[in-house]
């Protein structure tokens, strides 16, 4: 198992070899994730773990625990959202071959020379863990905003009707 994270890999030896690699890599390092985040303290845990599945399927298991900063949109106020990645990648050379994939397995696409980039692969599963819209589940809405009541019609008991002033134009 390897603590330092190379800059790239074979996939395919690493592959062969089972490779493994596992450590913490800086979020603020991740130049494209930092872009959408609200702060970039902290270190993104990863596993990585290369292999071939039982149907001799090359795969890389994707295991990242990262705390994200991001802007709440109910309070607009950052917050830090612990993410968990676990996922199996199938690695593929052609995307005609993702339809052979096992299920539960998501394809990707390797370089014709086998490169490929952790640190991006990294990254990649991180943007797409982060929600569409990210709510930070201790908050609540602004108290000017709950407070509001509709406003009742006194003499109908019930809300004013938004057509209530054509009725009044249509009786002249």
């Amino acid at each position: 198992m390897s603590v330092t994270l190379p800059e790239s890999v074979d996939a395919w030896r690493m592959v062969a070899a089972r490779r493994s690699f596992q450590g913490a890599l800086p979020i603020a390092a991740l130049q494209r994730l930092s872009e959408v985040l609200a702060g970039t303290n902290g270190a993104a845990q990863y596993e990585l773990d290369f292999g071939r599945d039982e149907f001799g399927t090359s795969y890389l298991d994707v295991r990242i625990q990262a705390p994200l900063e991001l802007i709440c949109q109910r309070s607009l106020e950052p917050f830090v959202l612990p993410v968990t990645v676990d996922t199996r990648l199938g690695l593929i050379r052609t995307e005609r071959e993702e339809s052979a994939l096992p299920p539960g397995s998501e394809p990707l696409l390797v370089a014709e020379d086998g490169k490929l980039s952790l640190a991006d692969v990294i990254e990649d599963e991180l943007l797409l863990a982060l929600p569409l819209i990210p709510i930070n589940p201790e908050s609540s809405l602004p108290e000017e905003v709950v407070g509001l009541e509709p406003e009742q019609s006194a003499a109908e008991g019930r809300p004013d009707n938004p057509f209530a002033v054509l009725r009044e134009l249509k009786k002249n």
